[in-house]
């Protein structure tokens, strides 16, 4: 698998900038009944144990964190400004969308 590292290194510091104060969010129905789903979100914007098995393009557009012993995952998506189309996440004009499910919702 070919690698472009600079290209990675850019998107994930656009993703984790992104997720320190995510502004577009979903929640899936399973999250919402969780406890404390704000803290949830606030792990989710500091998580940083990226590593080559949980994020092999390094990019930062994926995670994994346990919620009161449930497995959750979240992922960063980019779209076009009207969310209608995918977008390249390094176009400026790219719209991220960080969604915020169950593993079993998945």
């Amino acid at each position: 698998m070919d690698i472009d590292l600079e290209r990675a290194a850019k998107v994930a510091a656009l993703n984790d900038t992104f997720r320190g104060a995510a502004s577009d969010v979903i929640i899936t129905p399973g999250v919402r009944v969780l406890s404390r789903v704000i803290e949830l979100i606030k792990a989710i914007e500091q998580f940083n144990t990226f590593n080559e098995d949980n994020d092999p393009y390094g990019e930062h557009d994926f995670g994994t964190v346990y919620w009161f012993g449930e497995k959750v995952f979240w992922k960063i998506d980019y779209y076009d400004p009207e969310l209608k189309y995918g977008r390249d996440p390094l176009d400026v004009e790219c719209r991220r969308v960080l969604t915020v499910m169950l593993a079993s919702e998945y």
